[in-house]
């Protein structure tokens, strides 16, 4: 029997996130999410603006969010994921969030996903925010690469992963709503 294991390891990678990375841009501070978010969790997670395009259950009530954030805690605390909420500097007001989850330790791998309030939409916070992620990503958590799955009717998504030089690297063939940009190191 051959010895597989031994060709991922120049590249496994072994991530924690406690502490929690609190990260900044120019404009945006990017923070842990906490139980007193519900309502804005809520807000995101029951929009139909925003759950056109994902294919996730949509929160009914405000006990869907309470849940949602337990496991985004739980996962962090395990090292599963990272998710921050999105802010204006200085502020703790919740505009959006943006995380890496599906963290592959062997192929040095994580997908990207972010989503902001619809009131927030085009004004230019995810591409401020996103080269952060990135950044932590590649230089902090040594991933080699960086996905994102997403529908290509959602063009606003596809263009803002383009402008941050991901490229379409699978189409989905069981469902022609998905698509798969990466971005290598």
């Amino acid at each position: 029997m051959r010895d597989v294991g031994s060709i991922y390891l120049a590249h496994m990678i072994d991530v924690s996130f406690t502490p929690f990375p609190f990260l900044t841009t120019e404009n945006y501070a990017l923070r842990n999410l906490m139980p007193e978010d519900a309502q804005e969790i809520f807000a995101l997670r029951s929009s139909d603006e925003i759950n056109k395009y994902l294919d996730r259950p949509k929160a009914n009530t405000l006990d869907d969010a309470r849940n949602f954030i337990t496991k985004i805690i739980n996962g962090i605390a395990k090292n599963e994921s990272i998710f921050w909420v999105v802010t204006p500097k200085g502020e703790s007001k919740f505009l959006g969030s943006i995380c890496l989850w599906k963290i592959s330790r062997e192929e040095a791998k994580a997908e990207i996903g972010f989503e902001l309030l619809p009131e927030n939409h085009g004004k230019g916070i995810m591409q401020e925010v996103i080269p952060r992620i990135i950044q932590f990503g590649f230089e902090e958590m040594k991933l080699q690469t960086i996905e994102a799955e997403l529908s290509p009717r959602n063009l606003k998504s596809v263009r803002l992963l383009e402008k941050n030089n991901f490229t379409l690297a699978a189409v989905n063939e069981e469902n022609p709503d998905s698509e798969v940009y990466a971005l290598r190191r």
